[in-house]
């Protein structure tokens, strides 16, 4: 019986010991820091789980930028339509939203979790949960805390699905990083992805509209335009529009030290109707209920008419309509990396083979959120989590099978 270990209780995780356990032969076992598996996928759910997307296969595989053909090769193995017809095999229906995403029929991720773990151990899958592991020992075995002490665990193989960086009360704190550095395997550097940014506010406006929606707005940066909304924090900005070019606004205020987010706050009607309609004359109307008959702007988006423009910079028309389609709005940081959704960085492919084996750790292999990757929400982090896990335990499967 050839023991495999994988240390990580996420998709990743969960994926890679299902495909290590349908063979004979294999003791499976999962080493989970937190207290229960699959807690960052569990509060992902919690608004709708949305599992992956419905787009077309080309238009998909773009959605992870610099690394697009290192997640296409993946997919190839296990895509969305692998996806959908694996939770179908657990008992599941999934449909189809008006946005194109995927969910489960019930919306919900704690049944297919329960489902899937069923699953698991049916196949002889054993879960240790609060075993945090520590690297390695001078022998090669793998060190974990747990609450009776320290242990020390020999694997024939092993898969790392340890996360990234994010959500550290859930289990993805990024310890490893220095544990594989210390064994000369390159990562690059975690930062935070799908996350909001610090503006600089004023105490008024931040008294006043935190947590208020923006909405419609078509924001605009490095010619990328997203419509959708927005939400005013205490600190700044975030929300699914912010999210979609958030990796854009991080790296450009990494390299330069400026971002500057364009907002028009009336999509749909010209500058030129603008200018025509905000030059109507006042009367007895004050400056709020003008912008409010004349434009359609109230209330969240009127304050940040007033934080950009300031009192006088209202009393313009063309000025004011100039504004109400090209808002500029500049970013001052990035949200810390355990507040984002997601994180970008991890151990680089290129120290990887194509099984997702460390070519320095002959019999370790990584997945999930843990590898150099990045993309928005919508279903592309869960897909290329499965994928990668699915792929990483075929690969420590493969290779086992070369070994005697």
């Amino acid at each position: 019986m050839r023991h495999v270990a994988v240390i990580g209780g996420g998709p990743a995780g969960l994926m890679a010991a299902e495909r290590l356990a349908a063979v004979p032969g294999r003791a499976v076992d999962i080493y989970e820091a937190m207290p229960s598996p699959g807690r960052k996928f569990l509060m992902a759910g919690k608004g709708g789980m949305n599992i992956t997307h419905s787009e077309a296969a080309d238009l998909f595989r773009q959605r992870y930028g610099a690394r697009q053909a290192e997640i296409a090769r993946l997919l190839d193995v296990f895509g969305p339509e692998h996806l959908r017809a694996w939770i179908h095999d657990l008992g599941i229906d999934t449909f189809v939203g008006s946005s194109g995403r995927v969910f489960p029929a019930d919306m919900k991720a704690a049944p297919l979790l329960r489902a899937w773990l069923h699953r698991l151990r049916a196949a002889g899958v054993r879960l240790h949960v609060r075993h945090r592991w520590l690297g390695w020992n001078a022998d090669g075995a793998l060190r974990f805390a747990t609450p009776a002490g320290e242990i020390a665990i020999t694997a024939a193989a092993t898969v790392l699905a340890l996360g990234g960086g994010s959500w550290r009360q859930l289990g993805s704190d990024g310890a490893w990083v220095p544990l594989l550095a210390a064994r000369d395997v390159p990562v690059a550097p975690l930062r935070p992805a799908n996350c909001g940014f610090d503006v600089d506010w004023s105490a008024h406006f931040r008294e006043r509209f935190a947590g208020q929606p923006v909405k419609p707005v078509v924001a605009h940066f490095a010619g990328r335009q997203v419509a959708g909304e927005f939400i005013i924090s205490k600190h700044g900005i975030e929300g699914g529009l912010v999210y979609a070019l958030s990796a854009a606004l991080r790296d450009a205020l990494a390299e330069t030290g400026e971002a500057i987010l364009t907002l028009d706050l009336a999509p749909g009607r010209s500058r030129e109707r603008l200018t025509a309609d905000l030059a109507q004359p006042r009367g007895r109307d004050s400056l709020t209920s003008h912008l409010r008959r004349r434009a359609g702007i109230a209330g969240v988006k009127a304050g940040l008419l007033r934080e950009a423009l300031g009192v006088d910079g209202l009393q313009d028309s063309q000025r004011l309509a100039a504004a109400l389609k090209a808002l500029p709005l500049p970013l001052r940081a990035p949200r810390p990396l355990d507040e984002a959704i997601s994180t970008a960085g991890g151990v680089c492919f290129e120290a990887l083979d194509a099984r997702l084996m460390i070519e320095r750790l002959p019999g370790v292999f990584c997945a999930g959120e843990m590898l150099d990757w990045e993309a928005p929400t919508g279903g592309y982090l869960l897909t290329a989590c499965f994928a990668s896990g699915y792929v990483a335990g075929a690969g420590a499967g493969d290779w086992l099978q070369t070994q005697v």
